[in-house]
């Protein structure tokens, strides 16, 4: 698991909070836009980016209603929104 997502993690074997699953998409949407940026030609891997980011974007809709102070945190801990 990345570091940041172990900071986020409710205990040691947490893999499936709201907190961890957004850390996770996190990751692999930065890896994702990468790799589009260099194979603009690669539609699959830009659907999978979609996907991922809009994953996230629910994920983070849902804890802004129910867990607002966790909301704040893993937004500043992501440097996610401005």
């Amino acid at each position: 698991m990345i570091k940041k997502a172990k900071d986020l993690a409710i205990h040691d074997k947490d893999t499936g909070s709201s907190e961890v699953q957004i850390a996770l998409l996190t990751e692999k949407i930065d890896v994702l836009s990468k790799h589009v940026k260099e194979y603009k030609k690669d539609k699959h891997s830009s659907v999978g980016l979609l996907k991922a980011v809009n994953k996230r974007k629910k994920l983070l809709d849902y804890l802004k209603k129910n867990k607002l102070e966790s909301y704040k945190n893993v937004i500043s801990k992501l440097n996610i929104r401005k």
